[in-house]
């Protein structure tokens, strides 16, 4: 235990005292801090209180000429869309498009024929379906008028809706797919930057020879752990950092953030849930932490880690593609998520995934945990003897079944 403690904190010391480390923490915390500030920045600018979403005055919106219409079509006009001033014109309606006196224009040979003018097309200008639709509406209105009923039961025909209820009796996907989404990145992220770190370390100091002399005084098992416990909280500590410091901004800031659904979702995680990406966050960093440290002992020279890990690598991205694949689609109960949340290499984010946007059984999840854990002991076992193998190993890179012949008889 006292070896493993000296490893550890040196370990740890390391990792926190890194400028780089601090540096990329410090950054990512200043910027959360410029963007969840910035809507009370910029209400120090604004006369408006916050929260305040009054209408601009008409002489300050942009014109929206409409030509052929009577009051009733400007009005309608008016009341769908609140930030154009919508003004009736006799004339010409394209010259002042072209010349920027109207931002667009409306030209009408009837309820339902229409020419809709605008300089620049922008490719998110929606503006011709909610004309139409307001022009439908209006001829309808006036068909059933004509049909001889009344304005008033017409009206209440038109503005006649079904009144309905969503009762979601499992997990809101919708809901779930954002902060999931980001765990699920952050924890993509974290492995692979700790783990090729944790690997880089090993083979900084085989290079250097000084794990010949570490070797022969300290258990492999216990140096092993030592790394790869530290990294993790390490990584644990920089994502406290990062997250904790993104809920204090938002919460300082939180009625400037009102009407922004999605940034209050991410926000209003469930606590279980949060356990949950812990506890996989935790053991799913072990196990890959374990597979570089091995990995990264075997290699000759600093040169060789990117090679060495890019089987690691590959296999962990290839889980990232089903586990993304499967949240777009929706469909993440499908027989190859469900297999994936048992595999120990895959199953920190599948099941994970599973238990944000679906409902698995609890004993499910359980299994899942319980494979994970031990196969985290497993493989932390097996890496501390290819470790120790590895580490004496120079020239070039090892062969596989030259590792398991030397684990074997380690």
């Amino acid at each position: 235990m006292g070896q493993f403690s000296k490893i550890f904190k040196f370990e740890l010391k390391g990792y926190l005292t890194n400028k780089v480390f601090v540096g990329v923490t410090a950054l990512i915390v200043v910027v959360l801090a410029v963007v969840l500030f910035f809507p009370r920045v910029m209400g120090f600018f604004d006369s408006d209180e916050p929260g305040d979403s009054d209408a601009a005055e008409p002489g300050e919106r942009d014109v929206m000429l409409v030509s052929g219409g009577d009051e009733s079509v400007r009005s309608a006009l008016a009341a769908a869309f609140p930030g154009y001033d919508v003004r009736l014109e006799n004339g010409d309606v394209k010259a002042p498009v072209t010349n920027g006196q109207a931002a667009c224009a409306v030209e009408l040979h009837g309820l339902t024929d229409f020419v809709y003018y605008v300089d620049n097309l922008s490719m998110y200008d929606t503006n011709a379906d909610t004309i139409s639709r307001v022009l439908t509406e209006l001829y309808r209105l006036a068909a059933m008028t004509e049909a001889g009923v009344s304005p008033e039961k017409a009206q209440e025909i038109m503005s006649a809706a079904a009144v309905y209820e969503v009762r979601s009796l499992g997990v809101d996907q919708g809901q779930n797919f954002f902060y999931t989404y980001i765990m699920i990145f952050a924890l993509y992220m974290v492995i692979l930057l700790y783990g090729q770190m944790v690997a880089t370390n090993v083979a900084t100091e085989k290079s250097s020879r000084a794990m010949e002399v570490l070797v022969t005084s300290a258990r492999p098992t216990a140096m092993m752990f030592g790394k790869v416990v530290a990294s993790c909280l390490a990584g644990f500590t920089q994502l406290v950092c990062i997250f904790g410091s993104a809920l204090l901004f938002y919460k300082l800031n939180e009625s400037y953030w009102a009407g922004t659904e999605l940034i209050g979702m991410f926000f209003d995680m469930p606590v279980s849930l949060l356990v949950y990406m812990l506890v996989f966050f935790v053991l799913g960093f072990f196990i890959y932490a374990f597979l570089y440290g091995a990995i990264g002992s075997t290699a000759s020279k600093l040169e060789d880690i990117n090679t060495s890990v890019m089987p690691i690598t590959m296999l962990f991205i290839a889980g990232f593609f089903v586990v993304v694949t499967a949240m777009s689609s929706g469909s993440v109960d499908n027989p190859l998520m469900v297999a994936c949340s048992y595999i120990p290499f895959t199953s920190p984010m599948a099941m994970f995934t599973r238990i944000a946007m679906s409902h698995p059984a609890f004993y499910e999840v359980a299994i899942s945990i319980a494979i994970l854990a031990a196969s985290c002991v497993g493989v932390g076992i097996v890496a501390a003897k290819i470790y120790r193998v590895g580490v004496l190993l120079y020239g070039a890179s090892p062969k596989l079944k030259d590792i398991i012949k030397a684990v074997k008889n380690a």
